[in-house]
This record gives structure tokens, C-alpha cells and sequence, in this order.
């Protein structure tokens, strides 16, 4: 016998890509809460050291059958992200090749939910023909074909994607093919991750459905400029490039070209406007400003 207070047993949360920018926020959120985790890891020694001995880890790819199905064996709810694979074939590889093993065993062990990261756009034209965005939705699909209750957490653009972009620090130029004068949403991971740590700790939700992340505001790449330039207190220029030019930066860095492909289909959708048909509400709306991100984290990161 227990009293209200008292489960019988934990819920199993299994995290996938613990260690990525945004499965790590999870994996933290989930382990101040004192829930029951199990991770799959290519390299366990990259958990963080307040981990190791506090879960359960599972080696390997989560897109290898074998590993998915000793991982998901007895989970209750799983955590899933497909991680980025720029040199995969194609757009479908990456994400829908890579995610089809955990689908079946997502049947097969009876896991009970799924939360997975996606993107906005889903019944817009845009969507259509938007590369890595088209692909992450029929992903989307085909984990709630696979008897789970799943929630996809769709968002915009992360501001943590300027980190990756060195001439922002280094040149002082923010580029991309979308116009300057576009504003759209825009979202940190520290949000995202939140979102869906409360979404893997409540056992109540069911069904299929979406939980757009969309940051507090819209703006434009010269909205971002401006902010990055008051903050860093040194002036950061806005360029607006052609897709070619993505193209090749990002085959220049080894990117396949269908995946460097997919990138540049996605963002001209997004200048067409994908991620503005989402409506914005009290709900879609989360607390991380853009100023605030680049004061607490792209300014520690400049080392200029």
C-alpha cells in the first residue's frame, strides 16, 4: 500500500542527444527535478560529471536499432532530437532514415509519449518546399503514426544559432539570405528546454499535437544587428547574402550538398514567411529576450 504522496514507481524519462546544446538544458532541467532518467550517449564522458552517477546510460547512436532498443526497454517517456548530420544524403536521411528504428521500438517496448523538437510552418505553402523544415514535420508524423501520445515542440530560429556564425564575433557582420527587414520570431534553447522538461515530468497530456516556442518578440536580422551592437558595444553590420553563397560557405565546411541544399530551401522559406503564419500567445510566447541572451551568453562568449 502507498499514500497519495507516494508512486508506486518513477517514470522512466529517456533523453536522446544528452549532450547537444539543447539536450544538455534537459537533461539539467530534468535532473533538478529528480526525475528517473536514462540517456543515450555516443560519449558518455561528455555528460557532465553531476550526471554520471544519477542516471542510466545507454552507448551509442539513437539511431541504431540495437541501441534504441535497450534504450527505450521499459521507458515510460522519451526525449527526442534528431542531431544534425551535415553530411547525410539527403534532407530525408537525416531525419526521417535516422528517426524510423526509435519509432519501432517506441512500438514495440510501449512507450507512452514522445517529445520531440521540430519547427513551425506545418499547413503553410512555405512548408512545402522549406528543406530541413519539411523533413523535420514528416518526421513529426511519422512519430505520432507510431501509437505514442506526441507533442512537437516547433520553433523559429534559435538566437544560440549566432554562435555559430564566427564573422559575428570576429568580422563584425551577421549574414543571411532572409531580407534585413523580414521580423519573425526567434528562440533561445534555454527555452526550448524548458518546454519540454515540463512536458517529459506530466504524465496527464495525450494525443497528438504542437508547442510552439517563439521567444518574446519578432525581429528582423537589422533588429538583431542593432541589439548585438549595444551590447558588445562595437558596431555589427547586417548582410544579406544569396543562397548560392550559403550554398557554398556551407559545403566549404563539409557540408553534403543535399544537405547544404536543404539549409538554403529552409531559409528562403522562412523569408517567405514560415515562421510568421504561427499565431503568438500567452502560451507561445517565452521569457528570454534577445538582449538578455546576448548579454548572458554571446557576450561571454566574445573574447575580442
Amino acid at each position: 500500500m502507498y499514500d497519495n504522496d507516494t508512486q508506486l514507481e518513477s517514470l522512466l524519462i529517456v533523453i536522446t542527444a544528452p549532450t547537444s546544446q539543447i539536450g544538455r538544458q534537459v537533461l539539467d532541467g530534468l535532473l533538478a527535478a529528480d526525475e528517473k532518467l536514462r540517456v543515450v550517449a555516443r560519449d558518455p564522458a561528455r555528460l557532465p560529471d553531476r550526471a554520471r552517477n544519477r542516471v542510466e546510460i545507454v552507448q551509442g547512436s539513437h539511431g541504431d536499432p540495437a541501441v534504441v532498443d535497450r534504450a527505450f526497454a521499459g521507458a515510460d517517456t522519451v526525449f527526442w532530437l534528431a542531431p544534425p548530420n551535415p553530411r547525410a544524403d539527403s534532407v530525408e536521411a537525416a531525419y526521417l532514415d535516422f528517426t524510423r528504428p526509435a519509432c519501432e521500438a517506441f512500438a514495440r517496448h510501449g512507450v507512452q509519449r514522445v517529445v520531440g523538437i521540430s519547427a513551425l510552418g506545418r499547413g503553410t505553402p512555405q512548408a512545402e518546399h522549406a528543406g530541413l523544415v519539411t523533413a523535420s514535420l514528416a518526421m513529426d508524423d511519422m512519430i505520432a503514426s507510431s501509437g505514442v501520445h506526441y507533442r512537437a515542440l516547433t520553433m523559429p530560429s534559435f538566437m544560440d544559432n549566432i554562435l555559430n556564425q564566427t564573422d559575428v564575433l570576429n568580422s563584425g557582420v551577421l549574414t543571411s539570405p532572409m531580407s534585413g527587414e523580414r521580423s519573425a520570431p526567434v528562440c533561445a534553447t534555454r527555452d526550448i528546454a524548458g518546454a519540454a522538461a515540463a512536458l517529459l515530468g506530466d504524465d496527464s497530456w495525450t494525443g497528438n499535437g504542437s508547442v510552439p516556442v517563439l521567444g518574446p518578440e519578432d525581429l528582423s536580422f537589422r533588429d538583431m544587428a542593432g541589439i548585438i551592437s549595444e551590447v558588445l558595444a562595437r558596431p555589427i553590420d547586417f548582410q544579406r547574402i544569396s543562397g548560392e553563397t550559403l550554398r557554398e560557405n556551407l559545403n566549404g565546411h563539409g557540408m553534403s550538398e543535399a544537405m547544404a541544399q536543404g539549409m538554403v530551401d529552409m531559409m528562403l522559406a522562412k523569408n517567405d514567411g514560415l515562421d510568421n503564419a504561427e499565431p503568438r500567445t500567452p502560451e507561445s510566447t517565452t521569457p528570454t529576450s534577445f538582449r538578455q541572451w546576448c548579454e548572458e551568453v554571446l557576450k561571454p562568449a566574445d573574447t575580442r
